[in-house]
């Protein structure tokens, strides 16, 4: 039988508000935390995310009082991350209501922390974030990175050939067919790779991040948080090709985000690639849609959802 399907709003909070923005810029005010919390458990969100955007970047903590909250209006699961960068901290946020903690920049620095939490935690309160953006740079690059390019074939199960760049390394270049794109990607034959972003996706750090996925997988991660910076806000669709190459490359749980804009995307998301759920903001901050009619939808149509 198939897993259901989970639906999880996101509240990405800046300032004890809720900010919405596109690729990880020009953010603007969606409302309050507690009240748009209280809205979507009250509609039957499966989950809902809390990430504090900006405490990486400031380097504080995250807003315990404020996830303190949100927690005493919810029934549902509570992810909560930013900002957590040793075990004290996430045992603060599961202290305050949380029942699962995401990491980014703190498992990019220190990865053996994905490993501390889960023997303290559990493997199922340990969620570890890849903000994703495409990168085009691909002559320097060393031989572990995952080139692709928009081919014209159907899919991208098999890798073509080895073929060189400029400094004589070897890597593996793989045909992503357009459909599994935004429409701003259907530029033919570009190559590209996905660079792991941290610091609410102000900093690169030269990691491929389907390399990425595979070792926090390794180090105990307990599910995947999966957002593409080139799709976050502009309501186009899910990035399906990096979507497809994390799943295809992991065994746990992935979460994809970025760039939901109607039901009709969360459908292909799940119908097109193996996450096991979907999470959006735009799409419910702004009333477009409630949770309960998009579940709805995803059902009439075929996908695994609780009602």
């Amino acid at each position: 039988m198939p897993l259901t399907k989970r639906i999880i709003p996101c509240l990405d909070v800046d300032n004890g508000r809720v900010v919405k923005g596109v690729h990880f810029a020009k953010v603007k005010d969606a409302g309050d935390p507690v009240a748009l919390a209280r809205k979507y458990s009250n509609e039957g969100a499966d989950e809902l995310v809390f990430l504090d955007i900006t405490a990486s970047q400031e380097g504080r903590n995250t807003m315990k009082n404020m996830v303190r909250r949100v927690a005493r209006v919810i029934d549902i699961p509570f992810t909560v991350g930013g900002g957590i960068k040793k075990l004290d901290d996430a045992r603060a946020i599961l202290l305050n209501g949380a029942d699962k903690v995401s990491i980014n920049t703190a498992a990019v620095k220190n990865p053996e922390l994905i490993g501390e939490l889960m023997s303290i935690f559990g493997k199922q309160c340990v969620v570890v974030a890849i903000d994703a953006k495409r990168n085009y740079e691909c002559d320097n690059i060393d031989n572990d990175k995952n080139i692709f390019s928009l081919g014209r074939k159907r899919d991208y199960t098999d890798k073509d050939k080895s073929i060189k760049n400029k400094n004589n390394i070897k890597y593996n270049q793989t045909p992503m067919s357009s459909e599994n794109n935004p429409k701003e990607f259907y530029e033919q034959d570009k190559k590209f790779w996905f660079e792991v972003k941290i610091y609410g996706g102000k900093e690169g750090t030269g990691i491929d991040a389907i390399q990425w996925a595979k070792k926090i997988e390794s180090l105990g991660a307990g599910e995947i948080l999966l957002t593409s910076i080139d799709t976050d806000g502009t309501e186009y669709g899910y990035d399906l090709g990096l979507t497809k190459a994390i799943c295809r490359a992991v065994r746990i749980p992935v979460i994809a985000s970025g760039g939901c804009g109607e039901p009709k995307h969360m459908l292909d998301v799940f119908k097109r690639t193996d996450v096991d759920a979907a999470l959006a903001a735009s799409i419910f901050h702004y009333d477009k849609f409630s949770v309960n009619k998009v579940k709805k939808y995803l059902k009439d149509n075929g996908i695994q959802i609780r009602i």
